[in-house]
């Protein structure tokens, strides 16, 4: 039986009150009537979220549900599933639902990855079920600082360095600029008992080998406050990236014409543009046009072919060729 309010009303800490606020700023402007669903997994971050929503949502005129994906990754997933429900309605959560999916721990994108898209399948289908305006995703400010680090360990340019974005469409990350201790503080302020991942623990990740080993010895070494900076990279670099994807957007009608199997890049107007800018452009005709992610080794290739021609042969890319023809940067689809 869901608590009484006053049985569910915490008195007011600091941690509380900074959880609440931000997830009132990401709820403000939302239709009246609007359904939210927070991704629930029992941990301190999650609930916290959850708990927050289900007092702001309903102070907004808004309504606030919760969806629970079991990983069956572990023996007792099913019962920790259970239990995140069983307090999701305690909060006065409505709708909750519990979804088990299935996780190939040996697929191509890894154990993590496999997850990492089952879950979000689970959660954009539950949304589509219920009309949903949004799901409520409980990342932190420490989880974006990991996810810089791991981008800037990977190599694989701002993209990935600007992190994950607070609003990505049906995705809202309300507690970015929260602390994982603040999560915490506000599960044992609210006497809310939260579970602990075991896999949170485990150093055969290495987002885990991040959190426990990388971070700490940063902070140690060139003083507190890296994480925030990190944070912070995040967004200058998020703002730098949809500057530059507003230009594209603008130029790209212009300097692009379709072609049999594939579509052409005007070469003097890659070659009047600075070389980010060409470098990008070339990027996103890849992903728009064949959906592939081409790497950094890959573009400059491609844009030797504008910059530095000497009659090269086309090139064999993933998914696609690339060649010069006349004053025209064509690519076509492999095959």
């Amino acid at each position: 039986m869901p608590l009484e309010p006053e049985e569910r009303r915490p008195r007011l800490t600091p941690a509380i009150a900074d959880v609440r606020r931000a997830v009132r700023d990401a709820l403000a402007d939302a239709p009246q009537g609007s359904l939210f669903l927070v991704a629930l997994s029992g941990g301190a971050d999650s609930l916290a979220l959850a708990a927050a929503t289900a007092f702001e949502a309903p102070r907004a005129g808004l309504r606030a549900g919760a969806v629970i994906v079991d990983h069956g990754l572990q023996d007792a997933s099913a019962e920790v599933a259970r239990a995140a429900a069983a307090q999701a309605r305690e909060l006065g959560l409505d709708p909750v639902d519990v979804v088990r999916v299935h996780v190939d721990p040996a697929g191509a994108e890894g154990p993590e990855g496999s997850a990492r898209t089952a879950r979000y399948e689970a959660l954009a289908a539950r949304a589509s079920a219920h009309g949903a305006a949004a799901v409520l995703l409980a990342h932190t400010l420490d989880d974006q600082a990991e996810t810089v680090l791991l981008g800037l360990a990977r190599g694989s340019g701002a993209g990935s360095l600007q992190g994950m974005a607070a609003d990505a469409g049906l995705l809202r990350r309300p507690l970015l600029g929260i602390r994982r201790s603040e999560t915490r503080a506000f599960c044992d302020d609210a006497r809310l008992p939260y579970w602990s991942d075991p896999h949170n623990l485990d150093p055969a990740y290495a987002r885990v080998r991040v959190r426990e080993r990388v971070l700490p010895v940063l902070e140690a070494e060139l003083g507190p406050g890296i994480a925030e900076a990190l944070a912070r990279t995040a967004e200058q670099l998020r703002e730098d990236n949809e500057a530059f994807q507003r230009m594209i957007d603008e130029l790209i009608e212009d300097i692009v014409e379709h072609v049999d199997a594939g579509i052409a890049i005007s070469i003097p107007a890659l070659e009047i543009n600075p070389p980010a800018l060409r470098g990008r452009i070339v990027r996103y005709v890849a992903q728009s046009e064949f959906g592939v992610a081409l790497e950094r080794v890959h573009v400059q290739a491609v844009l030797r072919l504008v910059t530095d021609w000497r009659g090269q042969k086309p090139l064999d890319l993933p998914g696609f060729s690339a060649a010069r023809e006349g004053r025209m940067l064509v690519l076509r689809a492999a095959g």
